[in-house]
């Protein structure tokens, strides 16, 4: 995973979902990874997908980073399913199981799997700090989990620079990702407080030309 470039992850929440592989398709290859918010109705208040759409996008896209966001319950149950699917990275909240973080994401890595953790606006970075040194890829989100189309909150940009401050400080590894209420305007403050992917649904399949919406933002995002 690439450091140097800032990556655009297009939510597929943000899509159609009678037409998921349309609406990627018209972003014409103008993005990096595409994003994959798996919502249960029990961690979050929202259904979202399952296992069998992360294995539909690998079979559509074989050649497509494909980054699938878990907000479930029940990971002794689902978390084997969506490993089975093989996403290029699986990232769970420190939030759900706090107490085996840890052990999720070594089950995550020594399947062949990059492994994010994230946490809430309302979760401090304490809750994260003791996986740190093994996470590849740290998601802060900037609104609640549970719905595409909310507003972003300024605040939890202060994650984001301390995120950067502890990964130069120790040499850690992973990516910082932000995932929420991100669009144009917005993009760059993002970006300049460290993170590394920007996530963005609804601004982008929103938008009226996907595509050069799409084309647009990253443009933007790599001038910094």
């Amino acid at each position: 995973m690439n450091k140097n470039k800032i990556l655009l992850a297009p939510s597929v929440l943000g899509a159609d979902p009678l037409n998921i592989a349309a609406c990627v398709e018209s972003l014409d290859n103008n993005f990096d990874w595409l994003h994959l918010d798996i919502m249960d109705g029990h961690f979050v208040k929202n259904i979202s997908f399952g296992p069998a759409v992360a294995r539909a996008m690998r079979k559509r896209w074989p050649d497509a980073f494909i980054d699938a966001h878990l907000m479930i319950d029940c990971l002794d149950i689902m978390l084997p399913e969506f490993i089975d699917a093989r996403p290029d990275l699986i990232t769970l909240h420190a939030e759900l199981e706090l107490q085996i973080l840890h052990a999720r994401l070594m089950q995550i890595k020594k399947a062949g799997i990059k492994a994010g953790v994230s946490i809430g606006p309302a979760t401090p970075l304490e809750f994260i700090k003791p996986v740190l040194n093994i996470a590849d890829l740290v998601l802060i989100m900037s609104v609640t989990p549970g719905f595409g189309g909310q507003s972003f909150i300024e605040s939890t940009l202060d994650k984001t620079r301390e995120l950067a401050s502890l990964r130069a400080a120790f040499k850690y590894n992973y990516l910082i990702q932000m995932d929420g209420g991100i669009k144009a305007e917005n993009a760059e403050q993002v970006a300049a407080a460290g993170c590394d992917v920007i996530v963005a649904g609804s601004a982008v399949f929103n938008a009226a030309n996907p595509a050069e919406y799409a084309r647009d933002l990253r443009a933007r995002l790599n001038k910094i």
